[in-house]
């Protein structure tokens, strides 16, 4: 049996997490509190070997991952821009209310990247790794959105919000699939949602 392990950890907070705002694929950097919370996801991720550390291009999932990386004594081996965040178009920076209404169409924002497109995109990028790095453990940091559509496809589950910086384990086996064992760091029961 040849199990690729995954390390799926949503990047640390930023400012438009802390206000609300819709951040999407937009650039944001992290704020003290979101490196802080890089910084405090070693203690966990430590109690595992990783052979590779990868993570979105975006700046946010970039510098969680720079630091995480550092705090296990690893380097960062790319940025994979199949991990970016759910596009948002015209919805990106705002915050619940009016204007964001305006904006909803079923199943998400007008000029929105669509829900399937985004847990397409994220599951091919995590399948392209797993066979890259068969038989390893990779340290995967992305964003919520992309993390949760892509299990959810991977699974069958419908899983709640991704939390900033907690460990998301997940197993890939060439012939039976994804099993996702941790999510939000607690353990998951098979056939139960989480």
């Amino acid at each position: 049996m040849t199990l690729t392990t995954f390390a799926l950890v949503r990047h640390g907070q930023t400012d438009w997490n802390a206000q609300r705002r819709l951040q999407g694929s937009t650039d944001i950097p992290l704020n003290d509190v979101g490196r802080g919370q890089a910084r405090d996801a070693v203690a966990v991720l430590s109690a595992y070997e990783w052979d590779a550390v990868v993570s979105s291009p975006l700046g946010r999932a970039a510098e969680t991952a720079d630091l995480i990386a550092a705090g296990l004594g690893l380097s960062v081996s790319r940025r994979v821009p199949g991990l970016i965040e759910r596009g948002y178009g015209k919805a990106e920076g705002l915050q619940d209310g009016p204007e964001l209404n305006a904006l909803r169409i079923p199943g998400g924002f007008e000029g929105a990247e669509t829900e399937e497109a985004t847990a397409a995109r994220g599951l091919a990028a995590l399948e392209s790794l797993a066979e890259e790095y068969r038989g390893r453990r990779v340290l995967v940091v992305s964003h919520g959105t992309l993390i949760r559509l892509a299990m959810d496809r991977a699974t069958g589950r419908t899983l709640p919000s991704v939390e900033n910086a907690a460990l998301n384990l997940a197993h890939h086996h060439p012939v039976d699939g994804w099993e996702l064992e941790l999510f939000n760091g607690e353990p998951l029961l098979a056939g139960v949602d989480a």
